[in-house]
């Protein structure tokens, strides 16, 4: 869910044709689970600098491929458990809710 101080950004076009254009660079593969061997479907694109009401306007971190990961659902979640804490991952590296 993006913070509200980003919707805006995520419904503009210039994110919606990077967005595009950049998982279709990367094979619509997540690029985590790739590294692992594995071939997953990428659900969703990453910001390596996550985006901050800050850098919100600065085309080099919200737009700039150097700064994108496509990944799948739960390696995105696994990502942002780190930060947010309202993800867990288990033993099996299943990714969950905290409750």
């Amino acid at each position: 869910m993006a913070r509200e101080f980003a919707k805006k950004f995520y419904h503009t076009q210039a994110w919606k044709k990077c967005r595009a254009a950049y998982i279709k660079s990367v094979g619509g593969l997540c690029e985590r689970c790739l590294a692992k061997g594995l071939i997953v479907p990428a659900s969703m694109v990453h910001h390596k600098i996550y985006i901050s009401e800050e850098n919100i306007n600065n085309p080099n971190i919200t737009l700039d491929w150097n700064n994108l990961e496509a990944l799948c659902t739960d390696c995105h979640a696994e990502e942002h458990a780190k930060e947010l804490k309202r993800y867990k991952v288990d033993e099996f590296g299943r990714v969950t809710f905290r409750s």
